[in-house]
């Protein structure tokens, strides 16, 4: 069934289509016998239809069930995999220093640096570490490459000189 008008409607719409009609009357827009006329044909409505043309000469509020249906949401394709944006922009610098991040990595062998650039969760894993000799070469090493290459904040931010 593509027409939305020959649906069926219940109670619900026919009392809300009364309750319409009564302000509208409430307003002076109907004189008592076209009222009592349209309230007898809404009470025996029995599609959409039926009580369209009951409502087709008064303005707003019409009841609920006129409405047009809302329309069906369509959902987008989705690529596999899902296109990355694409852009020759350089990542603006953050506010960290890559040369105090790698001075800290190396001469404060406890995950300091990363503490600095906000990597915590390297940084606690590094001062863990630190404790059986691991995190000390692991953070040594950390921070000459920091010093070398440079790297990231925790925001993504390339690390400055």
């Amino acid at each position: 069934m593509n027409d939305p008008d020959l649906l069926r409607i219940g109670t619900q719409e026919r009392d809300e289509a009364l309750q319409v009609l009564g302000e509208h009357f409430a307003q002076g827009r109907l004189p008592v016998a076209e009222y009592d006329e349209r309230v007898a044909k809404a009470v025996g409505a029995e599609t959409r239809a039926d009580l369209r043309p009951l409502f087709a000469d008064l303005p707003f509020p019409h009841p609920s069930a006129l409405a047009p249906p809302a329309p069906i949401p369509v959902m987008p394709t989705m690529t596999y995999p899902p296109a990355m944006p694409q852009s020759n922009a350089v990542m603006p610098a953050g506010g960290r220093n890559r040369a105090v991040a790698g001075v800290l990595q190396f001469f404060l062998p406890f995950g300091i640096g990363r503490f600095y650039t906000g990597h915590t969760s390297m940084a606690v894993a590094q001062l863990l570490l630190s404790f059986i000799g691991a995190g000390v070469i692991w953070c040594m090493i950390d921070g000459i490459l920091l010093l070398a290459k440079g790297g990231t904040d925790a925001d993504g931010n390339e690390l400055h000189w």
